[in-house]
């Protein structure tokens, strides 16, 4: 059952590569482009909507979407944002074919402690990766990018590391239960306590 979701939800989990535009020096008008960081996202329809964190995209001068039906990056420009929520909403150009919506939307209310979720996303760089878990706490407070609390979290001790973050979290059914946003970690990897937006 998880290989069949995954083979239908990894389609739509996009890899996210941040960059910000620096001069190659200080006497130089030329800008490169400085790698600022990577997260994940997900297809939310076929006009090209990617919904991720808004903290992957903060600061960030361009951002480059990689779908696994796609060869090559996509440009992507910022269309709306909730950092109050942490969420944010890119736009890309990019054939019908290679754009494959999440497969359902679940309900975050419905959710009860112990039933299995999934995250896709693509933790240190490493695209399509799955890691499994249970949820194992419901209306957590997480201190959001925007300054406040995000109310009503959802807690699973699916892997979550940094790359992950934008990522959608899976019922067992592969229906859009929360978006992962933030790992409470003294180490700065998984330990097996990560949170979600709920959906």
């Amino acid at each position: 059952r998880v290989v069949a979701l995954f083979q239908r939800c990894a389609p739509s989990v996009a890899n996210i590569q941040t960059s910000v535009l620096r001069r190659e020096s200080p006497l130089s008008l030329n800008a490169v482009e400085v790698p600022r960081g990577t997260g994940s996202g997900f297809v939310w329809d076929e006009d090209g909507h990617v919904v991720t964190n808004y903290h992957v995209i903060k600061d960030a001068e361009t951002a480059k979407i990689f779908l696994p039906e796609h060869e090559g990056a996509l440009d992507a420009r910022l269309v709306g944002a909730e950092p109050e929520k942490d969420l944010a909403v890119l736009k890309v150009d990019a054939p019908k074919s290679a754009l494959r919506p999440l497969y359902a939307l679940g309900s975050s209310s419905a959710l009860l402690v112990g039933q299995t979720c999934v995250a896709i996303g693509n933790p240190f760089g490493l695209d399509s990766t799955l890691t499994t878990g249970v949820v194992s706490a419901l209306g957590r407070e997480v201190q959001g990018v925007g300054g406040r609390p995000i109310k009503g979290c959802v807690q699973t001790d699916a892997a979550i590391n940094p790359g992950n973050s934008g990522g959608p979290l899976l019922d067992s059914r592969g229906r859009l239960i929360g978006v992962n946003t933030a790992i409470f970690s003294p180490s700065g990897t998984s330990a097996g306590i990560g949170f979600a937006i709920p959906v």
